[in-house]
C-alpha cells in the first residue's frame, strides 16, 4: 500500500469513504488482511505532477510525514505549513489537506507513514476520543502538528522510515508484525519529542461531547440522543463538531463503537451478536455491514487475520 504524497490520498490502500457537504472527499484506510495497519512510502516532488488544482481531501487515519529534502509548503486546515528538510508533519483524521502548494516540493524527497492505532500495541484499544491525550500521539494533539528534526538526527529518521518500509515489504515473515510495530513506535516517540512542551488547550465543547460519547456509546443511542443530553439540537451540534474536528457527531459515535468492536474481536471469543450488543449496535447483521463498509473486510475475516499473526 503506498502513499503518493502529503497532498494526495493513499493510492491502492485507500478508498473514498464519504464526501462532506462542501465537496471534500474523505478517504478511508483499507487494511489488507493479515497485514499491519500501517503503510509507508518514500516519494519525491515529481510525484505531485498532475494533481488537480486546489485538490482538497481528508483522511480518516493518522499520517506522519518526514521531509528529507526540498522546499515548499502545504495547507492543512487552512493553515500553511512549510516543507523543508527536517520538517515533520502530523496530520490527524479529518484535517483538510490542500495539495496545490505541495508541487513546490519538486526535487525534494519525503517519507509518508499512514497508520491506524491498531498498528501499535500500546494504542490498539485506545478510544479515538482520547488520541489527543496519548503521549505517543503528542505531535497530533491540538496546537501541535509540526516539528523540526535537528540536522544531526536526520539520518536516523531516514533510517527508521526505511526500516519500517523493509518490515512491511514482507508482512508474512516471522516477527514482521512485531518489528513493524516497534519501528512505528520508535518514529512516534521521536515525533512526540518534537511536540510543543505546552500543547494547545483542548476545545471545551469537543471535550464535553467526547466525554458524553464515551459514557453512552455502548448503549443504542443516536446522535440526536447525545446532542439533546448536552442541551443542543442535533443539527447545530453536528455542524459545530464538523467544523472543529472535521467529523460530524455520528461519525465520532460510530468510530468509538468500531474501536470497541475491534478490541472485542481481538481479545475475546464472543459471537458477533454479543459483540454488537456490547458496542451499542443493533445486531450482528448490522455490525457486519458497518464493519465491512468501514474496513473493507468482514469482522470474522478480520478476527482470523489478527489471530494468525506470527
Amino acid at each position: 500500500m503506498g502513499h503518493s504524497s502529503v497532498g494526495a490520498p493513499l493510492g491502492a490502500g485507500a478508498a473514498l469513504g464519504t464526501v462532506r457537504l462542501d465537496g471534500t472527499p474523505v478517504y478511508r484506510y483499507r487494511q489488507r488482511p493479515g497485514a499491519p495497519a500501517v503503510s509507508v512510502i518514500r516519494f519525491d516532488g515529481a510525484a505531485h505532477a498532475g494533481l488537480p488544482p486546489n485538490h482538497r481531501h481528508a483522511h480518516d487515519f493518522l499520517t506522519l510525514v518526514y521531509v528529507e529534502e526540498g522546499a515548499g509548503s502545504v495547507v492543512i486546515d487552512g493553515t500553511e505549513r512549510p516543507l523543508r528538510a527536517g520538517d515533520v508533519h502530523a496530520v490527524s483524521p479529518g484535517q483538510v489537506i490542500e495539495a496545490a502548494a505541495v508541487a513546490e516540493l519538486a526535487g525534494g524527497r519525503a517519507w509518508a507513514v499512514a497508520f491506524l492505532p491498531d498498528a501499535v500495541p500500546a494504542l490498539a484499544s485506545v478510544s479515538p476520543l482520547a488520541w489527543a491525550h496519548q503521549p505517543l500521539l503528542a505531535l497530533f494533539a491540538p496546537g501541535a502538528g509540526y516539528g523540526r528534526v535537528a540536522a544531526p538526527d536526520r539520518a536516523a529518521w531516514s533510517a527508521w522510515a526505511a526500516e519500517l518500509a523493509a518490515e512491511l515489504a514482507d508482512p508474512g515473515r516471522l516477527g514482521a508484525h512485531e518489528a513493524a510495530a516497534a519501528a512505528l513506535t520508535r518514529l512516534l516517540v521521536a515525533a512526540a519529542r518534537l511536540a510543543p512542551a505546552a500543547p494547545g488547550a483542548p476545545d471545551p465543547l469537543v471535550e464535553q461531547v467526547f466525554a458524553e460519547i464515551e459514557a453512552v456509546f455502548r448503549e443504542p443511542v443516536s446522535a440526536s440522543d447525545v446532542a439533546r443530553a448536552l442541551g443542543y439540537t442535533p443539527g447545530h451540534l453536528t455542524t459545530v463538531l464538523r467544523r472543529r474536528t472535521g467529523r460530524p457527531l455520528l461519525e465520532w459515535i460510530t468510530e468509538r463503537r468500531m474501536i470497541e468492536v475491534r478490541r472485542m474481536l481481538r481479545e475475546t471469543d464472543l459471537p458477533l451478536d454479543a459483540v454488537a450488543a456490547r458496542a451499542g449496535l443493533r445486531d450482528a447483521a448490522y455490525l457486519v455491514r458497518r464493519f465491512r463498509g468501514r474496513y473493507g473486510i468482514t469482522p470474522q475475516r478480520w478476527r482470523r487475520a489478527e489471530r494468525a499473526w506470527p
